[in-house]
C-alpha cells in the first residue's frame, strides 16, 4: 500500500523543491515563473523564518514528492501544495491536502487553482473545497495572464 506522511522541512528537502519547481510541465499547470538557486533559496528562507506559516514536506513512501503549506495571505488563510510530476496520479496531493486540513483547523480556508489545472482542482473538490469564485492569476512563464479559481472550505 502507498503511503503518504508529513513532516518537518529540512534543508535536505530544498535541492528537491527546488527541481520541481522547474519542471516546466508543472509550471504551466500552475501557471508559475520558476525562481532560480538565489531567489528560491531566499523564498524558503522568508517561509521557514515565518512560524504562522504552516509547512510540511510530503513524503510517498518515504521519498520526498513535494511540499505543502498554509498561510496567510490578504487577510484569509490559503493552502498551497507543489508535487514532484513523478508522483502526479497516485493521490499524493489529495491525502497530504487531507492530512494538512486534519492540522489546519481555521475556516474559511481558500485555494487558487489556474482553470487548466483540472486535476489540482479535482483534489481540492475531493477535500470538500467548493468554486466561490474567479480571479486572474500572475502571468505564466510566458507572461500570458491566467485565469484562476477561487475555492473555499468552510
Amino acid at each position: 500500500m502507498n503511503s503518504v506522511h508529513l513532516r518537518d522541512v529540512i534543508e535536505d528537502d530544498l535541492p528537491v523543491f527546488f527541481e520541481h519547481q522547474r519542471d516546466p510541465v508543472a509550471t504551466r499547470m500552475t501557471s508559475f515563473t520558476p525562481r532560480d538557486w538565489e531567489a528560491f533559496m531566499a523564498h524558503w528562507a522568508r517561509i521557514s523564518a515565518n512560524d504562522a506559516i504552516f509547512k510540511k514536506t510530503i513524503l510517498f513512501n518515504g521519498q520526498v514528492a513535494g511540499n505543502i503549506a498554509s498561510y496567510e495571505h490578504s487577510g484569509e488563510r490559503e493552502v498551497g501544495y507543489w508535487i514532484g510530476q513523478e508522483y502526479w496520479g497516485k493521490g499524493v496531493a489529495t491525502q497530504a491536502l487531507a492530512e494538512l486540513l486534519s492540522y489546519e483547523k481555521k475556516r474559511p480556508i481558500y485555494a487558487h487553482v489556474a482553470r487548466h489545472n483540472v486535476a489540482s482542482r479535482r483534489v481540492l473538490e475531493k477535500c470538500g473545497f467548493t468554486i466561490c469564485g474567479e480571479d486572474k492569476g500572475l502571468p505564466d512563464p510566458a507572461g500570458e495572464q491566467v485565469d484562476e479559481f477561487i475555492l473555499i472550505l468552510r
